[in-house]
Parts: C-alpha cells; structure tokens; sequence
C-alpha cells in the first residue's frame, strides 16, 4: 500500500464485502482485489495503524471513519460511473474506468460530474 488509490480500494472493497455478509475475511478481500494473502496482511496492518479498519484476528471490521471513508470512495464511483454511461459508455468500461478515475479526478471535476447526474435524473 504506497499511495492512497490502494488505501481506497482496500477500504472500498472491505466496504462492499460488509455489506454481503457480516463477516470479511482477509482471503476474500485477496480474491476481490486479485492479490496474494500476504499483500492484505501488510494493508490490514497500515489500514490499522491509520485507525480505518479493526480485527479480531479472523474478522476485518471497518471503524466509523473507516466506513465514512469508503462510501465517499463507493459513493465517487457509482457517481463516476454513472456520468460515463450516461455519455454512452458500456456498464462494463465505466465500471473499470470510474475505479481508476475516482483516485485522481479534481474536487472540482468531481462536483460537475456529481451534478450532471443529479440532474439528469
């Protein structure tokens, strides 16, 4: 974890695992993410240090800031996502781009984005 995309997208799918069962594990977050065990150890401990996530040496829980963290992560990519297929771009793509974009877009893009959704509702 050397920068904050991967702090994000640990929290983000910590987050939506939560949110399939009451328990996540580190093995399923290493499947979700595509990478090794060990990789999620080393993320759990920073994650942990930083006070987003709890464990109780099965368990991953995320603390209140933790979880308030990852659903403005989940929140900018279903935002992100939505703009791009609403400009015609397929689920599958938007999907994938709005996971890289929503670590580098502008508070400022970001908000336009936010609000031509809104209004296109």
């Amino acid at each position: 974890m050397k920068n904050n995309k991967s702090t994000e997208d640990y929290l983000e799918c910590i987050l939506l695992l939560s949110r399939e069962s009451e328990y996540v594990h580190r093995v399923d977050v290493a499947r979700r993410i595509g990478v090794s065990q060990p990789a999620v150890q080393k993320a759990i401990k920073i994650l942990q240090e930083n006070g987003w996530v709890e464990c109780d040496g099965l368990h991953i829980y995320l603390t209140k800031k933790g979880e308030d963290y990852a659903a403005e992560v989940f929140e900018r990519h279903c935002t992100i996502k939505r703009f791009l297929q609403l400009h015609g771009v397929n689920e599958t793509d938007a999907d994938a781009d709005a996971c890289e974009m929503e670590h580098a877009l502008s508070p400022a893009t970001y908000a336009m984005m936010k609000n031509y959704v809104e209004n296109s509702k």
